[in-house]
């Protein structure tokens, strides 16, 4: 059911892109001139002593940049040649240039990045969104994810409730097949057929909540009018052929450029939060050849998620998201190149990554927070992963602090109960 916000909100829908494995924000959106300069150098030691990394051993040397970078828009933000057609929107994207995790790792990050914390267990952020702002269609669920490439390292307890009532668990469209699961009826089973099981069905677990009072039982009728109301809305929904054919070229022919259109409609449909996740971006040995060929599938696709909600007059209701579990380093990792600068990759860091936010009451032409000029350390405003839960949640109308579920006797919160800062310099 649709819950009220606390205030009126400035987005409607969050549309979270999740670049899987970790881009390298300093050959996208983070320039560092002088880091061009230590080019095939060894590192200073405060760079690696006593620091954990994930791979690198040994004196590593610095990696400069191999990309142009220019500034553009009326911001003058710089970007990297690797996204010619993001850059043309720049002037709509806030960039945070500050934000640091505890975890080196993919899976502990991504949990960290998804739900506030480093282990299984807890709510996602789209689950927490669905539990303080239910749905704006009751024919839809109000947390939707879609997958292009593998699936991130840890799995489906990126879009998992938790310990928060399982209808508000992320719901995973497919790409072939049925878009959900068993959303077809069985050969000879005709609509009425099904509707009179789903009463039926219902009426048993109503006389079970009688006695039982628990209310996983009230989740499971309401999963079961859902799941009958979606077999006639989401088939229509995937249908993207009913799309004009100029809209469909705008996002491009791959799979996530698909995906990128399908979360336009979700989010015209009322989704609250619609998750695309898209893998393989965890370059640490040919980042010449992987990361512009990336770059590439994607470019188009953003592009055009941003010009046609832009065009429809959603995309200051639509808050967009770019966000990685964590950055890479300034320091090259050789991966068999026998010490040589001969570009190989970079490894995983956690104390300083890039992420973007456009729509959605956001300050276009913005940043937040700076790096060192080797992009190592964070040296302006740095910025925790619940400082962005944060943020997004104020944008759509939710006090951080008044969204809680009881749960081991304590008020759980996706925010924690450490001090959290709403991004306001980023805000309209």
């Amino acid at each position: 059911e649709n819950s009220i916000p606390h205030f009126a909100p400035k987005a409607k829908s969050v549309i979270f892109l999740h670049i899987v494995g970790a881009p390298s924000q300093l050959d996208l959106f983070d320039y560092k001139p002088e880091l061009n300069k230590w080019h095939g150098k060894e590192a200073p030691e405060e760079l690696y002593k006593g620091k954990k990394f994930a791979f690198i051993t040994g004196v590593p040397k610095m990696m400069g940049s191999p990309y142009k970078f220019k500034q553009h828009g009326q911001s003058g933000q710089w970007m990297s040649e690797l996204l010619p057609n993001l850059s043309t929107c720049i002037d709509d994207m806030a960039f945070v240039r500050s934000l640091h995790t505890k975890e080196f790792n993919h899976a502990p990050a991504q949990l960290c990045l998804h739900t506030g914390l480093n282990r299984q267990g807890n709510p996602s952020m789209g689950s927490w969104m669905s539990y303080g702002l239910g749905s704006n269609n009751k024919n839809l669920p109000p947390y939707i994810t879609m997958i292009s490439g593998g699936v991130p390292g840890a799995g489906a307890q990126l879009w998992n409730n938790g310990f928060l009532p399982s209808v508000h668990q992320g719901v995973e469209f497919r790409s072939s097949g049925d878009p959900v699961l068993f959303l077809s009826d069985p050969q000879g089973m005709k609509r009425n057929h099904r509707r009179n099981i789903v009463s039926d069905i219902n009426a048993l677990n109503h006389e079970s909540y009688r006695k039982s009072k628990d209310p996983e039982t009230l989740t499971r009728i309401s999963q079961y009018n859902q799941a009958y109301r979606m077999q006639d809305s989401v088939p229509e929904l995937t249908n993207l052929k009913s799309e004009p054919e100029h809209i469909r070229k705008m996002y491009g022919e791959n799979l996530f450029g698909k995906h990128c259109l399908q979360a336009r409609r979700l989010a015209e449909k009322g989704v609250r939060f619609i998750e695309l996740f898209n893998s393989s971006w965890d370059h640490h040995s040919g980042l010449d050849k992987n990361l512009p060929k990336k770059c590439k599938e994607v470019d188009q696709a953003i592009i055009g998620l941003l010009t046609d909600l832009k065009q429809r007059g959603m995309l200051e209701e639509t808050l967009v998201v770019w966000a990685a579990e964590f950055g890479r380093t300034p320091l090259l990792e050789d991966r068999g190149n026998s010490g040589s600068t001969k570009l190989s990759g970079r490894d995983h860091h956690k104390d300083a990554f890039t992420i973007w936010m456009a729509g959605g009451g956001i300050k276009g032409g913005t940043s937040h927070g700076s790096t060192d000029e080797m992009g190592y350390y964070i040296t302006e405003k740095p910025t925790e992963i619940r400082d962005v839960h944060a943020t997004i949640m104020h944008q759509l109308g939710l006090n951080y602090e008044k969204v809680s579920y009881k749960y081991m006797g304590l008020d759980q919160r996706l925010t924690g109960v450490e001090e959290s800062h709403i991004l306001h310099d980023i805000l309209a």
